[in-house]
């Protein structure tokens, strides 16, 4: 069974900003589970979409779901800061730490927007 794929409200519109369809997510999700991103540690992984012009940090939950966090362009910004990355560890244990009656207040409440499966 594979994993659930979210993500965030903010996340969704600097997407949409981006022209990033949820297809093109879903394909750099399958190429996270074969090993193409970044481990920033802490379960807080660094993904480029849109032909290498933005850089997405997604978080994992042991392999039950991943949520996609933060969207920035290369061109904006060359990485997080350490600091951010700090606070992005402790936000990604706060999520892994959610029932599945959490995530489906999230959803319900549209703070998450969970992305199918084909």
């Amino acid at each position: 069974m594979l994993p659930r794929l979210f993500k965030t409200k903010r996340f969704a519109v600097q997407a949409g900003k981006a022209w990033i369809c949820d297809d093109e997510l879903r394909e750099a999700f399958t190429e996270m589970l074969n090993g193409q991103a970044e481990s920033l540690g802490g379960g807080v992984w660094k993904k480029r979409l849109n032909a290498n012009r933005h850089r997405s940090i997604v978080f994992a939950k042991g392999g039950r779901y991943w949520i996609y966090q933060l969207l920035f362009a290369k061109k904006d910004r060359s990485n997080i800061s350490l600091a951010e990355l700090a606070e992005l560890r402790v936000l990604a244990k706060v999520y892994g730490a959610m029932t599945d009656m959490q995530i489906q207040y999230l959803l319900e409440t549209k703070e998450f927007v969970e992305i199918p499966h084909e």
